[in-house]
């Protein structure tokens, strides 16, 4: 029986915030999707939860997007003025794939091979995340995502040794609490009894945390700074104006969502929207049409508009790209920020990593390359992109 598709906003919404409808996209990539936060489901998923949702308080990713990784951000974009030219799909994956690793707990030595390495990773696990959405032979993508997460093991064991004896020290009183890493896998090592956790559940986890910042935020980095630049007329300008920026940026998030198409299974009988559904059944949340629903944004809805006016008080901007309920991404705010964060009683802004990697590369004269042209990849049915021509200074 074919899953029944949900495409208005109210009902994608409420689904997405139903307990009583379970992940149901990952089937396919057990290698790597296994009973990680995103496919947990009931208590389990509330207590995994709960322990590594403290990585992502407000107070930590405002002091990571605007003091650890404005250092990077100055360094990257000072060697792409030097280059002059560069491929903007690259430069996301390198810049998050920093900002990843710090929270997946994944250390690096600062070596470009290791990082190109590592990035070449995060490709073929995202790839095999996506697997339901992948154009290529299913198979041939698990054989590459086993081989790929095989390969991460080098850059793994070496940051788990680590964390166990910090955690060891701790035990014994020989540091603090406060001079542990916080990162997911100090988390869940720290935690592994509680949470019940072996060997390959931490290794999944951390594989699952790696992937899903690194290639999303890359991606969306991308299709914003291309809406952008076919809308904006003077550019400088509106690098000057960081709360327009980051409003270009969630609009770029409501029109293009990491994930178009989530899917859900009915655990027990349950209404959405006063449609009822029984044990068994499947659907799919068509959020790409969730967020172009023109009773919530509008009769352009369809349209690039950072400056539309959303009535409904349940609707961001972004739409519901980040999800809705208690698969909310835990990177929400690192990504896209908080609006107008800076009436809100906070001394330092948080515009998100987007809206900072654009405004700083902006400000920098970045153009669209006059010879290059932009390409989609075609290996899945996702918009992704596979480069983008970019020069700068």
């Amino acid at each position: 029986m074919a899953p029944v598709k949900l495409n208005s906003f109210v009902e994608v919404q409420e689904a997405l915030c139903n307990p009583n409808l379970r992940q149901n996209l990952y089937e396919d990539s057990d290698i790597l999707m296994k009973d990680v936060l995103l496919t947990l489901h009931g208590e389990e998923h509330r207590r995994r939860r709960q322990s590594e949702l403290k990585l992502f308080t407000r107070s930590i990713t405002s002091d990571y997007e605007n003091l650890i990784f404005s250092e990077l951000l100055n360094r990257m974009v000072s060697r792409a003025i030097e280059a002059r030219e560069f491929d903007l799909v690259e430069f996301g994956y390198l810049a998050t794939i920093h900002l990843t690793s710090d929270f997946a707990g994944v250390d690096r030595e600062g070596k470009d091979e290791d990082t190109k390495k590592l990035i070449g990773i995060v490709k073929k696990f995202s790839e095999g995340a996506t697997i339901a959405h992948s154009n290529r032979e299913k198979n041939a993508v698990r054989q590459n995502l086993k081989i790929a997460k095989d390969s991460f093991l080098r850059f793994l064991k070496p940051s788990w040794h680590r964390r166990k004896q910090l955690i060891e020290d701790l035990k014994r009183g020989r540091i603090t609490e406060e001079e542990l890493p916080k990162d997911v896998l100090t988390v869940l090592l720290k935690n592994r009894a509680s949470l019940k956790l072996n060997d390959s559940d931490i290794e999944r986890e951390v594989c699952f945390y790696l992937q899903a910042g690194s290639h999303s935020t890359a991606n969306s980095l991308v299709h914003a700074a291309n809406e952008i630049l076919n809308w904006s007329k003077d550019i400088a300008l509106l690098a000057g104006n960081p709360n327009l920026m980051q409003k270009c940026v969630h609009e770029s998030l409501r029109l293009h969502p990491a994930s178009p198409i989530a899917a859900r299974k009915v655990t027990e009988p349950t209404l959405i929207a006063g449609r009822f559904f029984d044990r068994g059944d499947e659907l799919e949340l068509d959020l790409a049409s969730a967020n172009r629903d023109v009773a919530i944004f509008g009769r352009d809805s369809n349209v690039f508009n950072p400056m539309r006016e959303i009535k409904n008080e349940k609707a961001q901007l972004f739409g519901l790209t980040f999800g809705a309920g208690v698969h909310l991404c835990a990177g929400r705010d690192l990504d896209g920020g908080i609006r107008n964060s800076n009436k809100q009683g906070s001394s330092i802004p948080q515009f998100g990593i987007i809206t900072q990697i654009l405004k700083s590369l902006f400000e920098s004269g970045m153009k669209l390359h006059p010879k290059k042209i932009p390409k989609k990849e075609t290996h899945t049915s996702r918009d992704h992109w596979e480069c983008f021509p970019v020069t700068i200074g």
